[in-house]
């Protein structure tokens, strides 16, 4: 029993729900491997967090309530919501809808009140039994944020009109005519009300909410047709954070007309998710030094000092990222992405663990496990139909033994073993012939060479050298040599052995 745990910056993120693969397991594997996973004792104890914390093919956002105690989520295939409650760790109930949700927000503390946007330019109001009502907008829309003082339904799209649907009153209001093209983002500073449009040219316009005018603007950024595709308000109604298309994220003051901090998520895809993690909010950052940005592409969710720059953690889904939603007052991350599991992350320095969930703190020091993984795959082998034919098993095509995947199929490791072993008989003699070949070379290297550095210049005398030096160490090595060679022989290749010395050793004469 285990969690899975990485390490950027020096900074643990432990996943405590969701597994590794990016996308759903064929369901011929999924069988069989569910049922030799039912012996499996790490398996049986291992951890999930939420159960049934997942959808059948991908999750598209996800956020949790005002009182903290439950999550809502849509995916698809089919589309359909999903609610779970953290009391019980487990999913209260799912709606099936007509059509794939864009955006949605949450309208009462709880989860009995919602407002959803759909992709065929339907809002849907939803209660706690069923969807409530239904009203559809001039345009397909791309973002949508609740107005609580007065009721509005704000949503952007398509067209330079932000339409505004009344909930108190039952109708549509007068729209609020932007400069742009198109609203990307919709988002109300939680401050002071002030409405902030995401353009689709690159810039950002600020209404205010009393006269419904545009009282303020941000010029389009520097990237050439860069999009505006992300924003957030922090919670002091001052700070701005911009996200483009281009992957760049530029942090604002309201009361200024130029970034003081521009970050790139270094992948050049646009920006989905932007966040302010403040130091004091419910316990959370305890010693951080610093308010934090989280920003996330489909590639990665990145952590930053919103002052300095400096990055605190990075996490890289295995799956593309479609939303993430940070547990208030924690350091517990929900994240919905392309996949059939949603993930979860634990990082510890970044906050306490949510009190439904206070086990977190003991399991990520017990249960840390740092085994390497193993792909559900490593029991099959995966071969191409020319493959087959030169293994003589052209003729199981068809049969339940072969499992058609994309260009080929998968055959199962001991049949491919067995049949390889009977295609060539002579495989294993020449890999054991190979193997010896290469011990045998790096033996050869193994072996201590004398190497005798000679110096840039006079090479030709270094070698004379040397060699009158070598020759006064072999001569008269033994007795027999002594009686050979006469007197004055050995004078001789001595006072020739002495001078080589001498020079050789000279400090000018070094290399």
């Amino acid at each position: 029993m285990g969690l899975s745990s990485t390490s950027a910056n020096n900074v643990k993120v432990y996943t405590v729900s969701g597994s590794s693969l990016s996308r759903k397991l064929p369901d011929w594997l999924a069988r069989r491997k569910r049922r030799e996973l039912q012996k499996d004792i790490e398996w049986t104890s291992r951890v999930e967090l939420l159960q049934d914390f997942e959808f059948p093919e991908a999750s598209l956002k996800i956020k949790t309530t005002a009182d903290g105690n439950f999550c809502m989520a849509t995916g698809v295939y089919k589309p359909q919501i999903r609610v779970f409650e953290f009391s019980d760790l487990s999913m209260k109930f799912d709606r099936h809808t007509d059509s794939e949700n864009v955006d949605f927000q949450i309208l009462s503390d709880d989860w009995t009140k919602s407002v959803h946007l759909q992709t065929n330019r339907a809002v849907e109001f939803h209660n706690e039994g069923q969807m409530h009502y239904r009203v559809r907008i001039p345009r397909f829309g791309r973002s949508l944020a609740y107005h609580s003082p007065s009721c509005d339904v704000l949503v952007g799209g398509a067209g330079n009109e932000v339409f505004r649907v009344n909930i108190d009153q039952g109708r549509f209001m007068t729209p609020m005519a932007t400069q742009g093209r198109g609203v990307n983002v919709v988002r109300i500073n939680p401050a002071h009300q002030l409405f902030g449009f995401g353009m689709e040219d690159g810039g950002v316009e600020f209404w205010d909410p009393r006269v419904r005018t545009c009282i303020g603007s941000l010029a389009p950024h520097a990237d050439d047709g860069a999009e505006t595709s992300a924003l957030a308000f922090r919670q002091d109604g001052l700070g701005a954070a911009v996200g483009t298309s281009a992957g760049h994220v530029l942090l604002y003051d309201l009361r200024q007309a130029r970034p003081w901090q521009i970050k790139d998520q270094r992948f050049g895809l646009p920006v989905r998710v932007l966040d302010w993690l403040e130091p004091t909010s419910g316990g959370a950052h305890i010693e951080a030094p610093e308010a934090r940005v989280l920003s996330a592409d489909a590639r990665s969710i990145k952590l930053w000092g919103a002052t300095s720059g400096k990055p605190f953690t990075a996490i890289e889904p295995a799956a593309a990222v479609n939303d993430v939603c940070v547990v208030p007052g924690s350091g517990l991350l929900l994240v919905a992405g392309e996949a059939a599991e949603m993930q979860s992350y634990f990082v510890p320095q970044l906050g306490p663990a949510p009190r439904w969930a206070s086990f977190l703190e003991n399991l990520t020091e017990e249960m840390e496990s740092s085994a390497q993984q193993h792909s559900v795959y490593d029991d099959y082998k995966f071969v191409t139909r020319r493959e087959l034919e030169a293994l003589g098993l052209a003729h199981l095509v068809g049969s339940n033994v072969l499992k058609p995947y994309m260009h080929g199929f998968f055959v199962d490791l001991r049949l491919y073993e067995r049949a390889k072993a009977i295609a060539n008989p002579f495989a294993y003699e020449e890999y054991r012939l190979r193997r010896v070949q290469e011990k045998l070379a790096e033996a050869r290297e193994s072996r201590i060479r004398a190497t005798t550095k000679l110096p840039k210049v006079n090479r030709a005398l270094a070698q004379r050298l040397l060699k009158l030096q070598k020759g006064s160490e072999s001569a008269g090595a033994t007795a027999d040599d002594e009686k050979r060679l006469g007197g004055r022989q050995r004078k001789k290749a001595k006072a020739a052995a002495d001078t080589a010395t001498a020079v050789l050793g000279d400090d000018r004469f070094k290399a």
